[in-house]
This record gives C-alpha cells, structure tokens and sequence, in this order.
C-alpha cells in the first residue's frame, strides 16, 4: 500500500491542431468546424478537440480508440511531448503547459514515467543497466540505484536476468524490463501507450495481472492506452472511448457495457462476454424491509461469471448480495444469473439499465 496518494490528473478544454499555424484554427474548431473541414480548408490536421478528463490518483485511467483517435496524442499532453494548442493539464494542481523548461525536466524526471509500446530498451546496455537508467539521470548513487532496481526485477519475475542484453530476451520479457525500468523512478504518474500490444495474447494477459497485481501495492496514477476494448475492461477503474478527437464517453467498465452512448461504442462492446464485467449488483433483486438473507453471501463488485460459479455447488443455488461491509443488498439466483447473461447480450441501448435488466 502506498504511503501517500498524489498524481491526480485534470485535463481541461484541451485542443490539439497540427500545422504551420494551429492557433489561428481553434475559434474555428470551437464552433464547430470538422477534421475533414480544417483539413480540406486549411491543410490543418485535428488532434484532439475540447478534451476534458479528470483522472483521480491511485486509479487506473484506460484512453482507447481506433488508429487515429487521437490517444497517444492526449498521453503525450500529459508530460508534454506534444504542446497542446490551448488548454489546461494540471498535475497535482500544477500546469504543466505554463512550465519552463527547468521545470518541465524535472517533472519529467521525478514525477511522470513511461512504458512504450515498442520496449526503447538500449541494446548495448544490460536488463539491469536499462532498469537503472532512470535512475542515473536523477543522479542517484550507483549502489542505492542497483538496489532499487534489483527489487522491482525481482517483483515483474526478472530475477536472474540482470545481466542479460535486450536481444537475449522475449518480447514479453523485455517488457516487462521496460516497466521495471518505469517503476524504478517512484514517479507518482505512469504512462502506458499501447504498452501489451505487441505481445502475444497468453503474454499480454500475464502483463496485463502483473500490472494489476502491483498497482495493488503502489497504486499509481496510470493512463493506460489500448485499442483493445477486453483490455481496457480488465484493466480500467474508468475508461475515456475516443473517436476522431473527442472523447465519446467515460465511465466505469459497467457504464461502457451496460450504456453505450451510442452506435459507435454499442459497436465496441457487443461481443464483449458481458458476464465477466457486469457485477451482481446490476440483475439482483433489492431486499424488502425485513427480509431474510438467503444462501451464499455474495460481495458486490462480484461479476456475473463469478457468482454463477459461487452458486454452482450449492443445493438451491441462491445467494444474497453484500456490501463491503456485510450489510444485505439484494439477491439472487443461479438461474437469474444465467438468464441475465443472455438476456444482457439482446437488451437495446436505451433498456440498460439495472433495473431493466432485474426485471
């Protein structure tokens, strides 16, 4: 558990044009102007329109799209690869778009880390070598440094490979180097653009629980970029959906799958296996005043898919949905269960919702 939270991240009516001269665009893009417009027009291209995003620290934020969305530009925003045309990213309240260059360096050495998709590991240096590199520039002591970096090669299962060259390694493996290397740094923010996406599928998922595993213990504030909508389900304590710019919708796992904002998401999450993100509390049936509880007790937060193995072996396979704290929600059945499975994939946008589906 971290001692302290810090890295809480607000974006604010952030526009993104590219060109000889954006600035002259954005009125015209704030009133409504398309991509295809400022490009045909003025030979503009436009990154991202009138992005707002607030990203709590401790969480894992999932920004995720179709080539072209505009997602790694909004990452890029967030330690200032790309400047922003106008608009606001604060960092513990703190702009960066006003930093100087001093300051802008030190942010970026102390307080931001980043995982690429394509591993920028430096060949002609060792695993243990690329994890301290970080380090080094802060200027950290060589012997502290290696310690640091022995722990987490150690924690993401390189133990033994410190002395390894990138090319002797599997994808995978290199991998997870480049988060070693990320985690190193202590840096409250981590930044994730595309980073599984070119491992293999069994790869991808074991990055994908040693990820979660270890935010457990540090909790980050992490952006997390994907194409990948299983991916971002799995990974995302809220998720930003973005198409030609703009963001679509944010929300939960449960928001996204259970209400699509329109055709473009629905399109997204219909063959999503709704039961291994839709939680219990979605199709159970709230207690009445009084009532008894009834079977297993199952936590909320607990998916479909999980419950319905909960109450598998049980003789009536009926169960009563808690809190947290153990206080009766609701209940159900295994038949419920596996009746909403169905049901959920046929339910039309606009139906929904918890109660349409409990019904």
């Amino acid at each position: 558990m971290a001692d302290h939270l810090s890295g809480g991240i607000h974006i604010r009516n952030l526009y993104k044009i590219f060109g000889h001269n954006p600035a002259l665009h954005v009125d015209a893009v704030q009133k409504g102007m398309t991509k295809a417009e400022l490009n045909e027009k003025f030979g503009h291209i436009l990154g991202l329109r009138n992005i707002n995003l607030e990203i709590p620290s401790g969480r894992i934020q999932v920004i995720m799209g179709l080539s072209g969305s505009g997602k790694s530009t909004l990452i890029r925003h967030i330690n200032r690869l790309v400047d922003p045309t106008c608009g606001e990213v604060l960092v513990d309240g703190v702009d960066i778009v006003k930093m100087n260059q001093d300051e802008l360096r030190a942010f970026r050495r102390h307080q931001t880390a980043m995982v690429f998709q394509k591993f920028a590991l430096l060949p002609h240096r060792t695993v243990l070598d690329n994890t301290i590199f970080g380090l080094e520039v802060q200027g950290i002591d060589r012997s502290k440094a290696i310690d640091i970096a022995m722990r987490w090669l150690d924690r993401v299962g390189l133990k033994g490979f410190e002395e390894k060259y990138p090319n002797q390694l599997s994808g995978g493996m290199q991998q997870r180097v480049g988060l070693a290397r990320a985690l190193a740094n202590d840096a409250p923010v981590l930044l994730m653009d595309e980073a599984f996406s070119a491992l293999d599928p069994l790869i991808r998922m074991d990055m994908q629980t040693v990820l979660l595993d270890i935010q457990k213990e540090i909790e980050k504030t992490i952006v997390f970029i994907t194409h990948d909508l299983d991916e971002a389900l799995r990974l995302g304590d809220q998720i930003a959906i973005l198409r030609d710019g703009e963001i679509i919708q944010q929300g939960t796992s449960q928001d996204i799958v259970l209400r699509p904002a329109d055709d473009y998401v629905a399109n997204f999450v219909k063959e999503v296996n709704r039961g291994r993100v839709v939680h219990v509390e979605a199709v159970m049936m709230p207690l009445l005043a009084g009532a008894q509880t009834v079977g297993v007790s199952i936590t909320a937060g607990t998916t479909i898919e999980d419950a319905m193995r909960m109450l598998a072996d049980t003789s009536d396979g009926v169960g009563t949905v808690v809190s947290t704290s153990g206080q009766p929600l609701g209940k159900v059945s295994f038949r419920q269960l596996a009746g909403a499975m169905i049901d959920i994939q046929d339910v039309p946008r606009e139906q929904t919702d918890p109660i349409a589906i409990s019904s």
